[in-house]
């Protein structure tokens, strides 16, 4: 039971332990909340790639921060909140696009892999161990299904081969998404402990 006194002695305020109990069951939504926002901001910052119908954004960035922050379960429903929140018409994807006909376009399997994605990443980090090589292969296995989903996609809805996807959707996006892994490494270090999350699973 957490006790709360009134600096002007008037009264004193009793907060028992199921009243905290909800508070800290509803933190996680709250944080799923925060980054499937954070996701929407990410996907404003657009470069559009003169041969690719992908745009550089910053979305990978927070999907790979939503798991290794909020773990598998949260991370990935972060992006599920993040996904049906443009699938119902809010402009939250790239370039301030949004329904369902983006979700079935070239680009929408990337979206579906948001989802994989945060909850890969979260999986592997959980599992393998707060270390920095377990957290860098966590991001990377996020990463591969992002592109695997996103590219099977493109491929198809495109009329692609498998190899014009790869070279389209995925070879220009590596350097920028290895520097995205490098700073969502730095930043989920930094702000973990500020959360105080204990329930990443």
């Amino acid at each position: 039971m957490l006790l709360i006194v009134n600096p002007c002695p008037l009264y004193v305020l009793t907060i028992d332990d199921d009243t905290m109990n909800e508070y800290t069951n509803v933190k996680p939504l709250l944080y799923a909340a925060l980054f499937a926002a954070l996701t929407a901001i990410g996907a404003f910052i657009k470069i559009p790639l003169p041969l690719s119908p992908v745009p550089i954004t910053l979305q990978i960035f927070f999907v790979l921060l939503a798991g290794l922050v909020l773990g598998a379960r949260w991370g990935g429903t972060s992006m599920v909140v993040y996904v049906m929140l443009g699938i119902i018409g809010l402009p939250v994807f790239s370039g301030g696009s949004s329904g369902l006909g983006v979700l079935l376009g070239p680009t929408g399997g990337y979206l579906i892999g948001f989802v994989a994605g945060a909850f890969v990443t979260g999986l592997i980090y959980t599992k393998a161990g707060d270390n920095v090589p377990a957290t860098i292969c966590a991001m990377i296995g996020g990463l591969a299904v992002i592109y695997l989903l996103g590219v099977i996609q493109l491929s198809l809805v495109a009329n692609m081969s498998i190899q014009q996807a790869v070279a389209v959707g995925m070879v220009p996006f590596l350097i920028g998404d290895a520097i995205k892994i490098v700073a969502a490494l730095i930043v989920a270090d930094r702000i973990r402990p500020l959360l105080n999350i204990p329930y990443i699973s």
